[in-house]
């Protein structure tokens, strides 16, 4: 069976619960960090909200928001 690709919305006269939406993460320089096709990295720099420049020592890359497959380690 395959997941639907639409999420499941919420009614307001539901009686469950609305979902929790997930807090942003944020990033400061000097974090370490994972990422899904990247590995590991230090954050060398973030644009407000928009980037963060992350150094995965063979690379440098600028991931954008709202960083899916990043998480501080």
């Amino acid at each position: 069976m395959t997941k639907p690709t639409a999420p499941k919305r919420y009614l307001p006269t539901s009686p469950f619960k609305a979902p929790a939406a997930p807090s942003p993460k944020h990033f400061e320089v000097g974090d370490q960090v994972t990422h899904d096709m990247y590995g590991l990295g230090r954050v060398i720099g973030i644009e407000d909200g928009i980037a963060a420049l992350v150094d995965f020592g063979s690379a440098q890359m600028r991931i954008l928001s709202p960083y899916t497959k990043m998480s501080k380690l």
